[in-house]
Order: structure tokens, then C-alpha cells, then sequence
């Protein structure tokens, strides 16, 4: 497991390193792009910040709903494929609203600031419930929980900051196609 975390934790900052070039594969496929870049509520940093923090919840239910289903299932390890899909599509989502985004860079990061909090905030909440956590019967072990809950905690926190640096800090080059 700890080889998986390792791997993860190389991947994410492989992909912070790289994350210019897979902003700019967005200029090929600007169909999605061209009708969000238009509206005129996603010109303002508050709104395209809501509406990108309502994606990060939705993507984060869908995955759990997902996962949820299939604890019903005894598929080895098809929850990592779907955690990794679920990783890819975040990315995917974040670069094309980089992407669609145009404005100042303190607007940028307003709006990357309040799209990422929603991690920021299931980061807190995550350890507001280890630093809670108590036995729900007498005698009973909650050393597995609290390592679910740090694991949860490490998640959401490297989410909000993938986020924020995808969306918040970085810009597109300007590329004339």
C-alpha cells in the first residue's frame, strides 16, 4: 500500500511539474471550452470559482457514490482503477477552466482559491473527526478508522492543492492555432 502511496504521491508532482503542457492540450478540443468561455457569469472570479467548487463536489460525490457501490462487490482492487479515473478526470476538468479562464492573476487566484476550498474544507472536516473520534462501544480498536481518516485527510489535502495550483496559479500560454 505504501508502494501505491509512493507512486501516487510521484504522479501528482510529475503532473505539477508537466502542468503547462496538459493545460495546453486544451487548445486542440474547444468545443466544451468556447460556450463556457462566453458566459458572462464565468467572467466574474466569485462565480467561476462557485461554479468550479460545485464541480470539485460533484466529481467528489460521484466518486464516492461509486466507490460505495462497490464495497457490495468483491472485485480486487477495481477501486484503485476508479480513484485513478476519478484523479485523471479532476485534472482533466481543472486544466479546461484554466483553459476557459481569462482575467488578472490576483482574479486567478481568487477564483482557484475558492474553487480548491472545497477540499480545504473536507480537509478540515476530516480532522476535525480524528481529533474526535472516540470508541462507539466500550473496548472497541479505532486504530483503523483514524488511519482511514488520515488517509482521507491526505486526499483532500493534496486535491486542494493540486487544484489551486492547476487552476489558481496556473496561466496558458497564449498559443495562436
Amino acid at each position: 500500500m505504501s508502494v501505491l502511496f509512493i507512486l501516487g504521491v510521484m504522479a501528482i508532482l510529475f503532473m505539477l511539474f508537466f502542468k503547462e503542457p496538459i493545460i495546453n492540450l486544451f487548445v486542440i478540443n474547444q468545443k466544451v471550452i468556447n460556450p463556457l468561455k462566453r458566459k458572462r457569469w464565468f467572467r466574474n472570479h466569485w462565480l467561476s470559482g462557485l461554479f468550479l467548487f460545485f464541480i470539485n463536489a460533484f466529481l467528489f460525490l460521484i466518486t464516492g457514490v461509486i466507490l460505495y457501490a462497490l464495497t457490495f462487490f468483491t472485485i480486487p482492487f477495481l477501486h484503485l482503477f476508479v480513484m485513478l479515473f476519478a484523479v485523471i478526470v479532476s485534472v482533466i476538468v481543472w486544466s479546461m477552466i484554466n483553459f476557459a479562464w481569462e482575467g488578472t492573476k490576483l482574479t486567478r487566484l481568487k477564483m482557484g482559491a475558492v474553487g480548491s476550498s472545497f477540499y480545504l474544507i473536507l480537509t478540515i472536516v476530516f480532522f476535525y473527526f480524528l481529533v474526535r473520534l472516540e470508541p462507539l462501544y466500550p473496548g472497541e480498536d479505532t486504530f483503523m478508522r483514524a488511519v482511514g481518516f488520515m488517509f482521507a485527510i491526505i486526499v483532500t489535502s493534496v486535491a486542494f492543492v493540486t487544484c489551486f495550483i492547476m487552476t489558481g496559479l496556473s496561466k496558458r500560454k497564449n498559443l495562436n492555432i
